[in-house]
Formats: structure tokens, sequence, C-alpha cells
């Protein structure tokens, strides 16, 4: 297939939902930083945030330029499972860390899920869901060719299985986070069903899905006390500090994006932003937003999320490839998760889920791994080609099929 332009509105799309992040870090920054001042007698300065995430776009784009010019596709797919295990190594030595009660380990609220190196904080979990995508690309391609249902192969399906399941195993159990388990389900999920196994085989695996799911909530309690909030069902239930704590979380999210109205109450008036609403500049910074700047924004930002994750299933609609065309389905239900799960939540649709808003939320390891994702996906959008066209036409009583060949150039339309 030969190299053409890629699709430079993934490039476009992603700059300005990083744009209108670090717009959200200079409003609400200093806001949250004199909270912590007096509140945890912390010393950050105004714009301790904003500097920490305009560094953190600065990483994320040197990130996507690495993926998408340097690293070639075939380098990458030829080291997915070395990717996979570095990424099952960084969680196994901040388990390590934990035990031992090493100062590399970062903790927060019961839960250990960063890398502390100095100033920085790293979360491994990201880059498993990075490594996901093109390790399981990489397998589904390979054993693809071996038989109509892969999930009948015993070494693909013990390569499957270990690699989602200690993903699990490390993030949500290990970790404590079952938000940064659900793209990983779903990515899972998602490469299986568009690599053609039969729909019985799917059912099965989704319902297994389901089952370990619910286990995995029904035997921890402060996810059983976000569940029972959800359903209402707290005079009911014993976690009562942890429902108090949920409900408060959700009634201030919505309170802020109620208070928002259509236009915002304006920068440097937003009163959840000053302690609040939990977690305002990166869980809920789409609650903020809605406070800050209005419904209009926010409907906005969507049909931002929605035009990327558009551009980026017609990368996999026409990649000629299997590997491509996994990837960046993988990558289409890793973002596509982050962003409908942290929105349902701030909403209340769903029950409460800890997850970042994609490219817009602080945190510099979320959007750096994503970066890397839509950088790969970039470069895969630069050896895609048309489908094939099928016209049938009849003469003088003769039936003619005329197929048109595949033309190797981009999905786009040549200047």
């Amino acid at each position: 297939m030969r190299k053409h332009r890629g699709d430079v509105l993934i490039i476009v799309i992603s700059m300005i939902l990083m744009g209108i992040g670090l717009l959200v870090m200079y409003v609400i920054g200093p806001v949250r930083a004199n909270f912590l001042n007096a509140a945890y007698g912390a010393s950050y300065s105004e714009s301790f945030f904003f500097i920490h995430q305009l560094i953190s776009v600065g990483l994320t784009i040197l990130a996507f330029i690495f993926f998408s010019k340097i690293l070639k596709k075939e380098m990458l797919f030829k080291a997915a499972q070395w990717i996979m295990i570095a990424a099952i190594a960084s969680c196994v030595i901040l388990a390590l860390a934990q035990v031992t009660h090493s100062s590399i380990a970062k903790c927060e609220l019961g839960a250990c899920r960063w890398f502390a190196i100095g100033s920085v904080s790293l979360q491994p979990a990201e880059f498993v869901k990075f490594a996901l995508v093109i390790y399981l690309a990489s397998i589904f391609t390979e054993y693809s060719k071996k038989g109509k249902n892969i999930l009948m192969n015993k070494d693909f399906l013990i390569r499957y299985i270990l690699s989602v399941g200690l993903s699990l195993l490390f993030v949500v159990v290990v970790q404590k986070d079952l938000g940064s388990g659900l793209p990983i389900v779903v990515m899972a999920l998602a490469t299986l069903f568009v690599s053609g196994v039969p729909i019985s085989s799917f059912l099965l695996v989704v319902l297994a899905v389901l089952v370990l799911g619910f286990g995995a909530i029904m035997t921890s309690e402060h996810r059983r006390a976000r569940l029972w909030t959800y359903l209402g069902l707290s005079s009911e239930i014993e976690e009562v500090e942890d429902d108090a704590a949920d409900s408060y979380h959700i009634e201030n999210a919505l309170i802020a994006i109620g208070t928002g109205g259509l236009f915002g109450v304006g920068i440097g008036n937003s009163v959840q932003a000053t302690g609040y609403l939990p977690e305002s500049i990166n869980d809920s910074v789409f609650a903020i937003m809605g406070e800050t700047f209005g419904f209009i924004q926010l409907v906005g930002v969507l049909l931002l999320f929605v035009w990327l994750l558009m551009r980026i299933l017609k990368v996999a609609d026409f990649s000629k490839e299997m590997n491509s065309n996994l990837v960046a389905i993988g990558a289409f239900a890793w973002i596509m998760t982050h962003v409908v799960v942290n929105i349902m939540s701030m909403t209340g649709i769903t029950p409460l889920t800890g997850i970042t808003l994609p490219l817009l939320s602080y945190g510099g390891t979320s959007m750096m791994a994503m970066g890397a994702a839509l950088g790969v996906v970039y470069q895969l959008s630069q050896y895609t080609q048309r489908k094939v066209v099928i016209d049938t036409e009849r003469t003088e009583g003769n039936r003619e099929d005329i197929t048109t060949e595949y033309r190797r150039i981009n999905y786009r339309r040549r200047r």
C-alpha cells in the first residue's frame, strides 16, 4: 500500500480538545490551588495546574509525533508482545513497591495507582491500555488465518485470556481502579467482535464478563455503595458514609451543570470549583465546564468527541490490513468508553465511576497514552484505500458485472 497524506482532522480535533483543556485549567486552576492551600496547608502557586497541564500537552504532542512519524507500524506490531510485557511488568513493580512501602508508590484514598518520581506521577494502567490496543490487534491478526473461530484455538485463547486477565487483575483488583478496568473490557470485547468470531461465542464471552463484573462490584464495599446510591437503596445498606459521599459527588456535579445554564456563570465565578465538587480538575471537569461555560459549550465538546471518534472509525473502515483495522477499533473503544462513562457518571445516568475525560482532564499519563494511540491511528490513516465499487448493468439482455479495482489512495478526495 502506497503511503499518502494522513487524516489531518485527527490532529486538528485533538489539538482543539487539548486547547480547551488548557483553557479550563487556566480558569479553574487558581481556584483549585487556593482551596488546597487553605484546606490542606499546601503551597501551590495559582499557575501550578495550568503549567503542569501545558507540560502534559507538550509531552502528548511528542508522543503523537513519535508514534505517527518515527516508530513505523511494522516495528510497532513486531514489538507488540514486548510492549505488553513491559506494561504488565510496570504493574508488578508498582504492586511490589506498595507491599514494601516504597516511596516510589503513590497511594491516595486507600489505592496505590501511581509511580511517584519526584514531582512527576505516572499511572501504569494507562500504559496497559495502550499496550492492549497493539497486542490484541497483533494476536487476532496472527491467529485469524488459522481457523474461522479463533476462540477454539488453544494458543490464542491462552494469550487472549492471559493478557486481558492480568491487566484486569492488576488494574481492578490490585490498584482498585474499576474505572480504568472498563475501557480494558470494552477494548477486549470490541476487537473480539470485529475479528469475526461467531455471534454465539461472542455472547458467551459477554455473559462471562458481566458475571465477573458483577462479582467485582459486590465484593467491594465502596463499589456496592455506589451501586446502591445509583439505585436509591441507601436506607437498606450499611455503607452509609460511602453512600453519602457518592450522593454528595453526584448531587454537586448536577448542581454545577444546572447552575451553568445555557451560557455559564462566567470565568472566575465557579462555586463548585472552590472545593464543593470533588476531583474538579480531572474526573469532574465536565461538570465544572458546564458551570463555567454553560450547556452550549458542553454540546460543542460532545460534537468534537463524536467527530474525532468518527474519524477513527473511518480509518478502521478503510484499512486494508486486519491489524490496522483492529488497532483503530481498539483506540475507538478506549476513547469512546472514557467519554461515555465520564459524562454519564457526571450526569447521574450511571453509577459514579472515576475516569478521565480524554485530552481535557488534568493528568499527564492518560493524555500521553491517548496521544500515542492517536499517533498510531494517524500513521495508519496514511495507508488506507477506497472500497470496492460493484456496478451491475444489463445490455441487450446480457448481464455484465463491472467491478472497479481497489484504488490505493486515501479515502479523502485528492486536491
